[in-house]
């Protein structure tokens, strides 16, 4: 079976992601890109989180940028700046942790924070009676997981990103 690949052309893994994708800069998802998707599956989960927050020297929460969920398996990318019509066939939005949903880009307060991108392969659609946070879609995925790629990006406090 081959290995779930999740990339972007906006950012290599590790690396800085885009101050355009940022609450700084326009706010507009990243380009994503996959492949590898594993035979059965019915649907594609995305969970976008920050596990550095407040501070990366002393982090207290994981928070959630964006969630994503019931992307048909036919996909193999998301386009820049993507946006989810509710009840569309598209895919549907969860609530990041600004209790909203859609791509929340990074701002964080300080220090360097990573951005943890995970594409989860399901083997089937979910149902939810509201847009589910994180951790709702994370319950929900337990037992249907057929597969999963990560892509980590990172974004610094404007103290300590460099001059312009």
């Amino acid at each position: 079976m081959p290995e779930m690949i999740l990339k972007s052309p906006d950012f290599a893994d590790g690396q800085p992601i885009p101050s355009r994708h940022s609450l700084d800069g326009g706010n507009a998802s990243p380009e994503l890109v996959w492949d590898g998707i594993p035979e059965g599956t019915r649907s594609l989960a995305l969970v976008v989180a920050d596990p550095d927050a407040p501070d990366p020297a002393a982090p207290k929460q994981t928070f959630t940028h964006w969630v994503l969920y019931n992307l048909p398996a036919r996909l193999d990318r998301l386009p820049r700046n993507a946006r989810f019509e509710p009840g569309g066939d598209s895919g549907e939005e969860g609530l990041n942790d600004w209790k909203r949903p859609g791509w929340g880009g990074p701002k964080p307060p300080i220090g360097t924070h990573r951005y943890i991108f995970r594409l989860l392969a399901l083997d089937t659609p979910l149902s939810f009676d509201r847009p589910p946070t994180r951790e709702q879609l994370e319950r929900a995925v337990s037992g249907h997981l057929l597969g999963e790629a990560q892509l980590v990006g990172t974004y610094a406090a404007e103290d300590v990103r460099p001059s312009r």
